[in-house]
């Protein structure tokens, strides 16, 4: 069943790469989109008029350069806003930004095993997204459930989305691990190694709020410090001051207000 499963899985992905082939301009902002994202994405709600202008084109770039599909239901427009706000929010800093590294998203309705099942009713149904290697090289799933989760939670230092797209920023050098040659200049490498090291002995030894995944390994620390970098900054800023810092040097992004 698995295997049928991967199989079906990999066709979809083919299709991606078939439509891939064929240019798509920018289409523009649907108006009603906006208000879509001031109900759904606080990152969006708290920004300018001007600075919300400058998302949605970062969005509608995004997803004329991406396919998203839905399985076994139908694509719907939030899912859409939902998966290009998760793509936007880490590189807004920047003036430029393409995921050259994705070709195409496949979306679940729910999490997933590892062998990409979600029917299943067993404990092992606990991914919510993943970063493709080997065959899904360029590709990512992600599960709906997790996604919308991840965006209705504001507090809990938590998002799918955004996590699983700083798994891609991290791997534009070709290596998932914890340091985003694209976005730390060479001098910050050592001091960010070292700060990783120091956070991660903390979270392991049960001595910070930062979330337990966080000590799985360097790339994971990354993407969960990320996650709450952009959740919730101002707690970030005041529980792990260096931290903020370094990442404010990643993103290009100052997001807490003042202490």
């Amino acid at each position: 069943m698995a295997y049928i499963f991967i199989s079906v899985v990999i066709v979809l992905f083919a299709v991606h790469f078939y439509r891939k082939a064929k240019r798509h301009s920018v289409k523009p902002f649907p108006e009603h989109w906006h208000k879509l994202l001031t109900d759904n994405v606080l990152f969006y709600r708290n920004l300018s008029k001007d600075a919300q202008l400058i998302f949605q084109q970062k969005m509608m770039l995004f997803l004329s350069e991406v396919y998203i599909d839905a399985v076994q239901f139908e694509l719907e427009e939030l899912d859409k806003v939902l998966i290009a706000a998760s793509a936007v929010i880490p590189v807004f800093g920047f003036k430029e930004w393409h995921y050259t590294n994705l070709s195409g998203i496949l979306l679940y309705p729910d999490n997933f095993n590892e062998d990409m099942q979600f029917s299943s009713k067993d404990n092992s149904r606990n991914i919510g997204g993943i970063v493709g290697n080997g065959r899904f090289e360029k590709q990512m799933i992600l599960s709906k459930k997790a996604l919308y989760h991840g965006f209705k939670n504001t507090t809990d230092k938590s998002n799918t989305g955004i996590h699983e797209f700083v798994h891609l920023i991290d791997k534009l050098d070709d290596s998932t691990d914890g340091v985003p040659e694209r976005l730390l200049e060479h001098q910050y490498a050592l001091p960010w190694l070292n700060l990783i090291h120091k956070e991660m002995e903390a979270i392991n030894d049960n001595h910070s709020d930062i979330r337990k995944y966080g000590g799985t390994n360097q790339a994971e620390f990354f993407a969960v410090a990320s996650e709450y970098f952009f959740e919730r900054p101002d707690l970030l800023k005041k529980k792990h001051p260096d931290l903020y810092k370094m990442l404010v040097k990643c993103f290009n992004q100052k997001l807490a207000d003042p202490i």
